[in-house]
């Protein structure tokens, strides 16, 4: 059974970590509101910037002519997987989640014999995943310096896969990140960004708006001009859902985490006083054993 002192020490040890955990929870609700909002806000663009090109494809010539991020290499044997996750923990099963993903998905491309190749941004990924994949790695960037990422970071990740894709390291590419719903809600995301998958739904749509677009140059020369673009919209997309993310769990662990200091306190407090009122009972008899001696 603990001493006094042990319980008094302990209490004031889970004292200090609630505040600790208190202070991260209101730090990450205040970045939480301008990350969501920059996730929210980039969400219009990238749906219509997909909604565009899956048009523009959808209206492209034939597909030996077709650029090749679109056409892809013809074949499919090699997958690169960019595994988006946050620089830092402590924000519940926010990186396990999309680790957990890309580990469902290199388990069933290696099942049915497909080459597999990872590059990870953010060192919570890498360090989930390097246990049982560290031969896969090819690359990692590293993003722990960038205090708010910009669309100049994800130009950067995005060059780094469109100069693989041109040297003829991989035919199919894939991003992983999890798509902000709430606070308490987040959804471990994979999608494909090259050889681009037309949304046929929104080139549908498109079509029956009715509207006519005569588009200048051909839609072959833009499609040339986007598609690279889009890879770069895509990965910067993700990273801004990854933020608001990581805030929105970050927030409710550390709220989960305060609760938990606090009832563990209320227990030791009661475990305390139970302990000492233990100990002056103890001392009463001793006083008075010892007088009825004399």
């Amino acid at each position: 059974m603990p001493s006094l002192k042990d319980l008094k020490n302990r209490i004031e040890s889970v004292k200090s970590t609630r505040k600790i955990t208190k202070a991260m929870q209101m730090v990450a609700a205040a970045k939480l509101r301008r990350a969501q909002d920059a996730a929210e806000m980039a969400r219009p663009y990238a749906e219509r910037f997909n909604a565009v090109m899956s048009k523009l494809a959808a209206a492209a010539g034939d597909a030996e002519n077709a650029p090749p991020l679109l056409r892809g290499t013809g074949k499919d044997d090699v997958h690169l997987l960019v595994v988006m996750t946050a620089e830092r923990g402590l924000c519940g099963g926010f990186n396990a989640n999309i680790a957990k993903l890309a580990r469902s998905e290199i388990n069933k491309l290696q099942s049915n014999g497909k080459t597999v190749k990872v590059i990870t941004v953010g060192k919570k990924g890498r360090d989930a995943l390097k246990r049982d994949f560290a031969d896969l790695f090819i690359d990692h960037v590293d993003l722990s310096e960038v205090k708010n990422v910009g669309y100049a970071d994800a130009q950067n990740v995005a060059q780094n896969v469109l100069d693989r894709f041109d040297a003829g390291e991989f035919d199919v590419a894939k991003i992983f990140f999890s798509e902000f719903e709430n606070v308490v809600s987040q959804k471990p995301t994979m999608q494909q960004v090259i050889p681009f998958e037309i949304d046929e739904e929104a080139a549908a749509e498109s079509d029956e708006a009715g509207t006519i677009y005569d588009y200048e140059p051909d839609e072959d020369a833009i499609l040339r001009d986007l598609l690279p673009r889009g890879v770069a919209t895509a990965i910067f997309s993700g990273l801004l859902e990854n933020g608001a993310s990581e805030q929105g769990a970050r927030m409710s662990a550390m709220d989960n985490a305060t609760r938990n200091a606090g009832e563990m306190i209320e227990d030791l407090t009661i475990e305390y006083n139970r302990s000492r009122q233990a100990v002056i009972t103890n001392e009463l008899i001793e006083i008075i054993s010892g007088a009825e001696a004399l």
